[in-house]
C-alpha cells in the first residue's frame, strides 16, 4: 500500500487587502515557503484556515511537522513587555496568538519544528526571550535589512557569513564552520530564551540560528531565508532534507499508533 504523504502545517498570515478604501481580510501563505516544503522537504504543505489555540492538539495529531514562515509582519512587542517602536510596521496579533501556543505544543509533543525569520523570532518569544525591534539601531550591529527596491535575486543573494557552532548539525549541513547566507530582517534576537541554544552568529554577534534545548526531534530555527530556491543551495537544501527526515520519522510513528488503535481489542 502506498505510504500517505508527509504533511507539514504552515500557519497563515492575516492581512487586509484591497484598494479604494475597501479592504477585506485574507489568509496568506507565500509560495516560496510552500514550494520549499514540497521540493526541499518532499512533503505536502497544508494550511488550517481559522485554526485557533483550542484546535492545536487535534490538528497536530494530523501532521508530521510544523514550519513557521517569515512574514512582512512582526511579532507584537507586548509579548516581550515592550511598546511598539515603529507604528508603521505591520503586525499580526491573530498569528501571534496561534503560533506562540503552537510552538510550545510542538516542543511538548515532539513534533518536528522549523522556524524561518518571523518564525525564528516567534520561537524565541514563545520560550521567554526578547527581540530587538530595530537591529540596525543597536550599537555595533549591522543593518540586516534587504534593499527593498532591488530585484528579488539581489534581495535574497548572500549578504554576510555566519559562524556555526562547532560540532553542531549546522556545521555538518554547511560542510564547514562558516557559510554565507542572505539577510532580510529588521528585528532580531535580543535576549535569547533559556530554552534555546545558539547555533550560528553573524559577524556582529547577532544570533542567526538556534536549537531547542532537549528537543526530542528536529527543532531548529534560522533568521535567514533558506526557503529561497533551496534546491540551488547545498546548505539550504541540507536544512530542509533534515527536516524532511524528521517528518518522515514522525509519520511512521503516527501511522503505527493509528494502526495499533484500530486493532486494539474492545
Amino acid at each position: 500500500m502506498k505510504m500517505p504523504p508527509c504533511m507539514v502545517w504552515l500557519p497563515a498570515d492575516h492581512r487586509l487587502l484591497g484598494d479604494h478604501g475597501h479592504q477585506m481580510p485574507f489568509l496568506l501563505l507565500g509560495d516560496k515557503y510552500a514550494r520549499a516544503v514540497k521540493v526541499g522537504v518532499e512533503a505536502q504543505p497544508v494550511m488550517f484556515p481559522l485554526a485557533d489555540v483550542g484546535d492545536i492538539p487535534e490538528l497536530l495529531s494530523m501532521v508530521d511537522g510544523v514550519m513557521l514562515t517569515g512574514s512582512p509582519s512582526n511579532v507584537h512587542p507586548s509579548h516581550f513587555d515592550e511598546e511598539v517602536a515603529d507604528p508603521s510596521l505591520p503586525l499580526d496579533p491573530v498569528r501571534d496568538t496561534l503560533t506562540l501556543a503552537l510552538i510550545k505544543a510542538c516542543v511538548h509533543e515532539g513534533v518536528p519544528l522549523l522556524g524561518i525569520c518571523r518564525g525564528f523570532q516567534e520561537i524565541n518569544v514563545a520560550l521567554g526571550g526578547t527581540l530587538h525591534q530595530r537591529v540596525h539601531e543597536v550599537p555595533g550591529r549591522m543593518d540586516h535589512r534587504e534593499p527593498k527596491t532591488a530585484p528579488f535575486e539581489e534581495q535574497y543573494a548572500p549578504r554576510h557569513p555566519i559562524h556555526l557552532a562547532p560540532g553542531s548539525v549546522f556545521e555538518t549541513w554547511a560542510g564547514g564552520p562558516q557559510v554565507m547566507v542572505n539577510s532580510l530582517h529588521g528585528q532580531g534576537i535580543h535576549r535569547l530564551a533559556d530554552g534555546l541554544e545558539p547555533m550560528a552568529q553573524a559577524p556582529d554577534g547577532q544570533i542567526e540560528a538556534v536549537a531547542v534545548r532537549g528537543a526530542r526531534t528536529f527543532a531548529y530555527a534560522v533568521q535567514f531565508h533558506p526557503e529561497w530556491r533551496c534546491w540551488e543551495n547545498p546548505f539550504y537544501s541540507a536544512i530542509f532534507a533534515a527536516f524532511g527526515h524528521a517528518c518522515r520519522q514522525r509519520r511512521s510513528l503516527r501511522l503505527q499508533a493509528a494502526d495499533l488503535a484500530r486493532h486494539r481489542p474492545g
